[in-house]
């Protein structure tokens, strides 16, 4: 397992976690052989938002004397109605399902994710109302360690980061959720599937939200890697040809802020299948050919693939781009960590073009590396 930083929390989190939710429903024997295998590969996270108290049992259970080794994310504001998973702002119904995930992970919660903040009605029910302020008491008691909070909407997730309450995100990242429309709402297509009409590059206010996340230190964790599924399936993907596990996990690892991404494992060998792409090679992993396959509105613009590579100067021109992206958003207030990771790099462009011939997508490299040498020097 890797680990990264996770934002400003001070904690680090393995770059591939557990997301529980396919875990719902499932005997305990399943559930204790899914948190096994994890546990066995090193991964530190997991993602509990099911408010059923079964599921929440049995991963506790599980888990065993080895609570104190996993960060649970647990999301504030889930409930249920008849057995399916619902939202709630109203605080009684909010605390007595939060103090029953509470109880269940041994009295506090690693992560207290503000739960599914995706429109401005969900913002006002949120921060116009005794919800936040019910969660600032929750990390005041000790209860939850860090506040963060879910979305899928990169909108809504920018004015909530504005904020200045959450230390981290949960947010759905994958080529084809960056790649969509501002205005389509990216849930519908967990059901209808992808349009490859859709398509014309990447959406910039999600590029956008990732700088922002990378700039003010807040941690991203990532969820629907594999766009439930679709993004694998050749009946399904909008791309020429169906992504691999491995190709959609580094993508989600190549934007700025993430730091681990939580794929929903529901057997051993879903974990151990996720956990091959520690073993898989850089041509494994490249997704730049895939998502090159729609057509591009937004050419110009780095994804952080590599294929710039190798320097002949010894540049990680991915890194460089990827700092000079987050610098051009405050160029006079350019986060201390951001220049760190510059300033051990190299820069020393020697303009020959070598990158630029190679690259997918037409990045002005050497323009980009002359900026960066003269913005953080």
């Amino acid at each position: 397992m890797e680990y990264r930083e996770l934002g400003k929390t001070g904690l680090k989190a393995g770059v591939i976690g557990l997301g529980c939710e396919h875990l719902d429903g499932k005997p305990y024997e399943q559930v204790k052989e899914t948190v096994s295998a994890a546990l066995e590969y090193g991964v530190n996270i997991f993602d509990v938002f099911m408010p059923g108290s079964e599921v929440r049992q049995n991963i506790a259970k599980a888990l065993g004397p080895r609570r104190g080794e996993i960060m649970i994310q647990g999301h504030i504001g889930s409930t249920d109605v008849n057995r399916q998973y619902d939202i709630s702002r109203e605080l009684p119904v909010v605390q007595r399902y939060f103090e029953d995930l509470l109880r269940t992970f041994g009295g506090y919660i690693d992560f207290g994710m503000m739960f599914f903040i995706d429109s401005d009605d969900d913002y006002k029910n949120v921060f116009e109302t005794g919800f936040a302020a019910y969660v600032e008491r929750l990390k005041t008691q000790g209860d939850i360690r860090h506040i963060g909070f879910s979305s899928h909407n990169p909108e809504t997730a920018a004015k909530v980061i504005d904020t200045g309450l959450p230390e981290m995100l949960m947010f759905s990242i994958n080529p084809a959720f960056d790649m969509l429309p501002p205005g389509e709402n990216i849930l519908e297509h967990f059901d209808t599937g992808f349009s490859p009409r859709l398509f014309r590059g990447l959406d910039p206010k999600r590029a956008e939200l990732y700088k922002l996340c990378e700039h003010k230190q807040i941690g991203i964790t990532a969820m629907k890697a594999f766009g439930a599924g679709k993004l694998l399936s050749p009946e399904h993907t909008p791309f020429e040809k169906p992504l691999t596990a491995a190709q959609c996990i580094h993508y989600a690892l190549s934007r700025p802020a993430v730091a681990s991404v939580l794929p929903g494992c529901r057997t051993r060998a879903e974990a151990e299948g996720a956990m091959r792409y520690f073993d898989a090679g850089a041509a494994e992993k490249d997704y730049a050919e895939v998502i090159g396959s729609v057509r591009s509105d937004f050419r110009g613009s780095c994804v952080y693939c590599g294929h710039c590579l190798p320097c002949p100067a010894g540049i990680d021109v991915a890194s460089v781009n990827k700092c000079l992206d987050i610098a051009r958003l405050d160029p006079s207030n350019i986060p201390p960590s951001v220049r760190t990771r510059y300033l051990s790099g190299k820069n020393e462009c020697t303009g020959c073009g070598s990158c630029e011939s190679r690259c997918p997508f037409g990045v002005p490299v050497i323009k980009n590396m002359r900026e960066a040498a003269k913005l953080f020097l």
